[in-house]
């Protein structure tokens, strides 16, 4: 433990009105947001690792040979010229959506960065919006 500074111990000049706990409850969900978008990020990327190293298997296939695919929960028999157009739209599709969740990550964090500014301008050392 360490002992608060002179200066520190009367921070508490700033009251909390409705507008700025409002503000403080926008940024705890927007944070909430922001880590449920970021686990979701991260997982879609490794799915499209994987995507990309069963591209590299397929390329090596043999074209005669019938591939199993996964599809939802199973996997089945496809025949490899088809195995390769749905890979194509399943990484086209996955592409889609990563670019959209970091869109949405990119936007989360302009209106948390707006709202920090905002909330540090008026309680100073008081509040701490930082991991």
């Amino acid at each position: 433990m360490r002992m608060l500074a002179q200066e520190d111990e009367n921070d508490d000049g700033a009251e909390v009105n409705w507008e700025d706990q409002q503000r403080i409850n926008s940024f705890s969900k927007l944070n909430a947001r922001l880590k449920a978008l970021e686990e979701r990020i991260t997982g879609l990327k490794q799915e499209k690792e994987a995507l990309d190293d069963l591209s590299t298997e397929l390329e090596l296939a043999d074209e005669d040979q019938l591939v199993m695919y996964r599809v939802g929960e199973a996997f089945l028999h496809i025949p490899h010229p088809r195995a390769l157009k749905r890979l194509e739209r399943d990484q086209a599709e996955l592409d889609k959506d990563l670019a959209t969740l970091v869109a949405s990550s990119e936007d989360i964090e302009k209106e948390m960065k707006e709202l920090k500014v905002t909330l540090y301008s008026k309680f100073g050392r008081a509040i701490n919006l930082d991991e």
